[in-house]
C-alpha cells in the first residue's frame, strides 16, 4: 500500500484523460405547487419576482425563464432550482404559470 489506492484515475498514459460519467438530472420532486414571491433582501431595495417550486430539470427551467422573462419585458436569471426576474411581476407571472398548467400560489406579502 503506498496511499494512493483510494484515489480516482485522474490521467492515464494508455487512454489520455479520464472523464467521470455525467449522469442525467431528474427533475426535482416537490409538493406541485409553485410560488410566486416578491424579495427585495440583498438588492439595496430593488425588488425582483421570484417563481420557485417549478417540477423541471435545468434545461427546461432556463427554457421557461427565458419565455417568462420575454413575457415581461424585463431581465432575469435562474439560480438554483429558482426563476428570478427583474420587477414586481406576480400577478402576470401567476396568470402565465397557470394558464401553462401548473398549480400557482402567491407567496410573501
Amino acid at each position: 500500500m503506498n496511499g494512493f489506492d483510494d484515489l480516482d484515475i485522474v490521467f492515464s498514459t494508455d487512454k489520455g484523460r479520464i472523464k467521470p460519467e455525467k449522469k442525467p438530472q431528474a427533475a426535482p420532486k416537490g409538493d406541485g405547487i409553485v410560488r410566486v414571491g416578491r424579495e427585495t433582501k440583498g438588492r439595496k431595495g430593488k425588488g425582483m419576482t421570484v417563481v420557485a417550486g417549478v417540477p423541471l430539470h435545468p434545461e427546461g427551467l432556463k427554457d421557461l425563464a427565458k419565455t417568462l422573462k420575454q413575457k415581461c419585458g424585463t431581465g432575469g436569471t435562474v439560480k438554483g432550482r429558482t426563476i428570478e426576474i427583474q420587477g414586481d411581476f406576480r400577478d402576470l407571472l401567476a396568470a402565465e404559470l397557470q394558464s401553462m398548467g401548473y398549480t400557482v400560489k402567491k407567496s410573501g406579502g
